[in-house]
This record gives C-alpha cells, sequence and structure tokens, in this order.
C-alpha cells in the first residue's frame, strides 16, 4: 500500500510539472514558456526606443522610491493623529488604501466583504491581475532588452487574491551593471504608473469615446435603486429616470447630484413659498410638542402625507401648521426667509419643514414624472441610488456599459496606482529592495569602496523601510477591523 501511495505520488508530482502547476497550501501557480517567443519579440522590438522607455522609467522608479518613503511616513503620522485625536475622517481621506495581498502584487487596504461591496469583486481581482500582468511585463520586456535570459511567465493565486511573476536567469542579472538592472527592477513600477495614467486618460475622455452612443450633461441617469432605498416605490425613483433637479440645485452629471446631496446636508432646511391665503385653506388643527432633540411636531406620527412646517408672522416667530406636503411644494418656489416669497402682492410666508436634526425634506425633479418628495438623511439617498452621466442615444444601448467602464477605470487608477507606490518601498522581498541595492552599488561604489558597508547601509535602510510599511500595514488594519 505505501509503495503504491508513493507511486500515485510521484505520478501527481510529475503531472503537476508538465503542466508547470505548483500547489501549497494558500498559493497556487501556474508557469509556462509558450508566451516567451512574444516576449522576446517585445524586448528586441526598437532597441533604441526600448532604451529610452526604460531609461525613463529608471528615473520615475528611483523618485518613486524616495517618495514612497515620504507618503507612507505621512500616511502613518495622519493615522497615528487621527487615533489620538479620536476623530476618525472618513475612509476615502485618507492618503493609502491598502488590502493585504501577495507581496509581489503589491498592498491595498480594501477587505473583499468588510469595505468593499460584495457586487464589485469582479473588478477588483480583474484590476489586481491586469495590473500585476503589466508590472510583471515590464520586468521581463527590460530584461530581455538588457539580454538577460527569460526562462517563463507565470499567474498564481495566493489566498484568493490573483498575481503575476516572470522567472528571469538569476546568474545573467548579476553580471550587468547596476544602471542596466536598474532599469529592470523600475519597470514593474513604471508600467503599472503608465497603465494608471492611461486608465485616468480614458476616465476623463469617456464622454468623447462614448459621444457616438450617449451623450452628458442633461442630467443624471438612474441606473439602479436598492431594495431598502427610501427612493423605492410608486413615486420614487425608477431605473431609467433622468434627474434633473434636487430643490433647486440644478444637476447635469453625476457629480452634480453628489454634490447637491452634500450641500443639502450641510445648510438648513429650505423653505417654500405660501400664501396666506393657501396657509389658511390647507392647515388644520394639530396637537404641537418638541421631540427629543428639540425639535417640534405637529403632525400625527401615522401621517404619511403631512408634515409639520414652521413660519413665522409679523406678531409670532414660532408658528406651526400640520400641511400636505405635496400640495405646499408643488408649484412653490424656495426661500430662507419670508423677505424671499414678498415679490407679489399677495401676501406670502416662507414655509420650512420642521423635522428631526439631519433630516430634509427633497424636492426630486425626474421629468416627465411627478416629482419626489423624500424625507431623510441626504446621505441615505445617495448611498442606495446609483447613477451614470451617460443617456443613451438609441433604446438598444446599455445604460450599464459606461458605469462598468467608468468603475473600472477607477479600479485600474487605484490599484495600479497601489502597487506601483507599494512596490517602490525600499523593503525586503518588494521591488524596492531590489531597486535600493542596485542604486546604491551605482551611487555609493567610489564613495563606499567595501561592498560589505555598502550592503549593510543597504540592509539597514531596507529594516527602516519595511518596518514603516508594516506600522502602515498593521495601523491600516486595525482601523478597518475597528470600523
Amino acid at each position: 500500500v505505501l509503495q503504491s501511495s508513493n507511486s500515485l505520488k510521484a505520478s501527481y508530482e510529475d503531472w503537476l510539472l508538465t503542466y508547470g502547476l505548483s500547489i501549497s497550501p494558500f498559493h497556487m501557480r501556474w508557469q509556462t514558456a509558450l508566451l516567451n517567443r512574444q516576449f522576446y519579440s517585445w524586448g528586441r522590438w526598437k532597441p533604441r526606443f526600448l532604451y529610452l522607455w526604460f531609461s525613463v522609467g529608471m528615473v520615475f522608479g528611483i523618485v518613486a522610491m524616495f517618495g514612497s518613503v515620504i507618503l507612507l511616513g505621512k500616511t502613518l503620522m495622519q493615522t497615528l493623529t487621527q487615533m489620538l485625536t479620536e476623530a476618525p475622517k472618513a475612509q476615502n481621506d485618507r492618503m493609502l488604501q491598502v488590502v493585504v495581498s501577495v507581496l509581489s502584487s503589491g498592498l491595498y487596504w480594501r477587505v473583499p466583504g468588510v469595505n468593499l461591496p460584495v457586487s464589485q469583486l469582479t473588478y477588483f481581482f480583474s484590476a489586481i491581475l491586469i495590473s500585476g500582468v503589466i508590472h510583471e511585463v515590464g520586468h521581463g520586456v527590460a530584461a530581455i532588452r538588457e539580454q538577460v535570459r527569460f526562462n517563463g511567465f507565470g499567474i498564481f493565486i495566493f489566498i484568493v487574491y490573483p498575481g503575476a511573476f516572470v522567472d528571469l536567469f538569476t546568474t545573467h542579472l548579476q553580471l550587468i551593471s547596476p544602471v542596466q538592472q536598474l532599469r529592470i527592477f523600475c519597470a514593474g513600477v513604471w508600467h503599472n504608473f503608465v497603465l494608471g495614467v492611461a486608465s485616468l486618460m480614458v476616465l476623463l475622455l469617456l464622454p468623447a469615446i462614448l459621444f457616438p452612443f450617449y451623450y452628458t450633461g442633461v442630467g443624471a441617469l438612474v441606473t439602479e435603486v436598492a431594495e431598502d432605498s427610501p427612493a423605492n416605490g410608486p413615486r420614487g425613483l425608477f431605473v431609467g429616470d433622468l434627474v434633473t433637479n434636487l430643490q433647486d440645485c440644478p444637476v447635469y452629471r453625476v457629480e452634480d447630484w453628489n454634490s447637491c446631496l452634500g450641500d443639502i446636508s450641510e445648510k438648513s432646511q429650505v423653505g417654500y413659498c405660501l400664501s396666506a391665503a393657501t396657509l389658511q385653506q390647507l392647515s388644520f388643527p394639530a396637537r404641537v410638542y418638541r421631540r427629543l432633540d428639540g425639535t417640534v411636531e405637529c403632525c400625527s406620527n401615522s401621517s404619511l402625507t403631512d408634515i409639520c412646517f414652521s413660519y413665522s408672522n409679523n406678531l409670532d416667530s414660532h408658528l406651526h401648521a400640520c400641511l400636505p406636503a405635496r400640495k405646499v411644494i408643488e408649484a412653490s418656489k424656495v426661500c430662507r426667509t419670508n423677505m424671499d416669497c414678498q415679490k407679489d402682492s399677495v401676501p406670502s410666508f416662507c414655509v420650512i419643514p420642521s423635522l428631526e436634526n439631519q433630516t430634509r425634506l427633497i424636492r426630486v425633479k425626474h421629468p416627465p414624472h411627478i416629482d419626489m418628495l423624500y424625507v431623510g438623511h441626504p446621505m441615505h439617498l445617495q448611498y442606495t441610488v446609483s447613477l451614470s452621466s451617460f443617456v443613451p442615444r438609441q433604446n438598444f444601448l446599455s445604460i450599464d456599459l459606461p458605469v462598468v467602464i467608468e468603475r473600472f477605470c477607477k479600479y485600474l487608477i487605484s490599484l495600479s496606482g497601489a502597487l506601483a507606490v507599494i512596490n517602490a518601498v525600499p523593503c525586503f522581498a518588494l521591488d524596492g529592495q531590489w531597486i535600493l541595492n542596485s542604486f546604491l552599488e551605482a551611487t555609493l561604489s567610489s564613495l563606499i569602496i567595501e561592498k560589505q558597508k555598502r550592503e549593510l547601509v543597504g540592509f539597514l535602510i531596507l529594516l527602516a523601510g519595511s518596518a514603516l510599511l508594516a506600522a502602515n500595514v498593521a495601523l491600516g488594519l486595525w482601523l478597518v477591523t475597528a470600523r
């Protein structure tokens, strides 16, 4: 039985070796030489151009190495200050966001299922894989350009995170000059930077690229309304609706929607001009009482159509009336004080909804449908309604395609940029380790003659860089789990 088991194990290992597979706990990788001819074709294409390309990449990589240390230092200080003041900022305000992933693929503060929506996992993992592949293609092509033997290309999965790698002949790497080594080691972060810039250009030029099929600047198109959204209902928003106004704030694109909601949230509730005659006609007696937060309520809690409004006249500045919200708002202009309503000879008042703190009454225009009246926190509306600035010119065109392209570009910019920054850090096992060693050999060999002393300087710098990165990762993970 033991002999049979050993034979089966040997056969399995031979099968894995034949197909270039390697499987271990939490890690699986595949390597092939099938793409070697393509890599050699790329590496020998226009040698002069590639020399300039990777020389620029070398300069960028060296600058990125120093810049990444400064960035991580600022991020660490910002995080520590945030912890000490106990006033956490919004997650998007942090300078660097990372998820613990494979070291060769970078580190990012995004944890699937924790602070990354499950619906966006496809974008996340695709962007990681593409960023990793472009990164390694840079190393491979640069190595061939510098006459280093290329053994193969591969893809791996560490736990759930995908990545890529290239297999180079180490002896050749050690024989070439430090400057040549720098071109190879800096090529990965350089290609990630270029990928991020290219994605940013596509994102910025997307309206022009999609112009034959989609037009912009006419409103924000609703692409999804969450089931638990307060905007969901017979008089709410539907997929395909075009939002043109929030209160008196015009909406031409998604950015306007977010900006308007931000302004509405920060400013006090607006009121609506209502004539004295209409006010007397619509109001009815109601018991006035104060809520726990000090605001006033004068309508029945069971009412779905009436809202308590406050207003003032010449005699009393604390009057309240329970009024049907839609009748008050429709065909009314917004106001802040009674003076905003005194343009006509008809006596009018500025009636302001008396709502709980942070709660707002928002009129959402989405013609030709009847206006949606939303009562709640403005951010709840922002989080549960997805919109696009692109409106299809033809009915058969997908309303989701521009959203997919936009979101994917944003993930590529974020993850490819993070991969460039993190890999440039002078830290053990990252590209920054080899960039630093080659940089010290190229610059200090005439100043520090003994190689052992140069290696000691490099080791101390790598130790400090590793500690800096580890501190950022530890505090970042603590912030994520603490939330």
